[in-house]
């Protein structure tokens, strides 16, 4: 069962309202049971075809269907107007080639489903509200939010998910708050990129990835950071992945290294 409501949120700069997605477990209107809670970023691009950005979702809604897993998944609505989405999931200001000055709304972003969002969610909802329940998953700049929120706020988020992440838009801010982290022994994160995603004048990024993953493990963390073969920037090719990723963050034992997968 999915909830879809509109929301607004006063903290951030945007007129329009967006969608805020609720995925309750199959099983969650005849049981009583708590249930652990995902946050998704770009949550419009989460569950439906017809409400993602290019007419492709991540297909989660199969995914948990198919699998029944005892989980919630709470996705929240990117900002709707023009490309304000960029400074909303900018951790810091920045200037990007190609996407010019981003106003670091980032830590607004997160004080808000950190705060507001969890604080209602919890209450209105059975979740199991603790650290070591509750993750953050992403892509893209959603997937550097996603390192950031695992990171800056590692009293909240126990295990994150990081796909295609745009690194680069953290620049030596994302490095030296990883460096400096100190996270908590039970820390998962789970990273890739794709070889697609890669032109032979980028392997920074591939570069970027696995200095990332480094910095994570010597920091604290169990890391898997995988370079996957075939794979392109977008929707489809991040609902294949699915599996993957989630297998990581819930399975019993991650494992305390950064893997190479080709």
């Amino acid at each position: 069962m999915i909830r879809v409501k509109k929301i607004r949120i006063p903290e951030l700069p945007t007129r329009e309202p967006r969608r805020l997605y609720v995925y309750l477990p199959h099983d969650y209107s005849s049981s009583e049971e708590r249930y652990p809670v995902l946050y998704m970023f770009d949550g419009h691009n989460v569950f439906y075809d017809a409400h993602a950005t290019y007419g492709k979702s991540w297909g989660m809604k199969e995914y948990l269907t198919r699998t029944r897993l005892p989980l919630m998944v709470v996705a929240v609505e990117c900002n709707p107007e023009g490309t304000r989405r960029l400074n909303e999931y900018a951790p810091w200001d920045r200037d990007i080639p190609r996407l010019g000055h981003l106003e670091g709304l980032g830590k607004v972003t997160m004080n808000w489903i950190t705060g507001p969002l969890k604080q209602w969610v919890d209450r209105t909802y059975r979740t199991l509200p603790d650290r070591e329940h509750t993750y953050i998953a992403g892509s893209s700049m959603g997937g550097l939010m996603s390192l950031y929120a695992v990171t800056a706020y590692n009293e909240v988020f126990s295990r994150a998910a990081a796909l295609s992440p745009s690194i680069h838009a953290g620049g030596r801010h994302l490095h030296e708050l990883i460096r400096s982290a100190g996270l908590q022994p039970t820390t998962r994160v789970y990273m890739d990129v794709g070889t697609e995603e890669i032109s032979h004048s980028e392997y920074a990024v591939l570069a970027g990835l696995f200095t990332c993953a480094a910095e994570l493990v010597r920091s604290g963390a169990e890391v898997a950071a995988r370079l996957v073969p075939g794979a392109a920037h977008n929707e489809a090719a991040w609902e294949r992945r699915i599996p993957v990723f989630m297998d990581y963050l819930l399975g019993p034992d991650g494992g305390n290294e950064a893997e190479i997968t080709n």
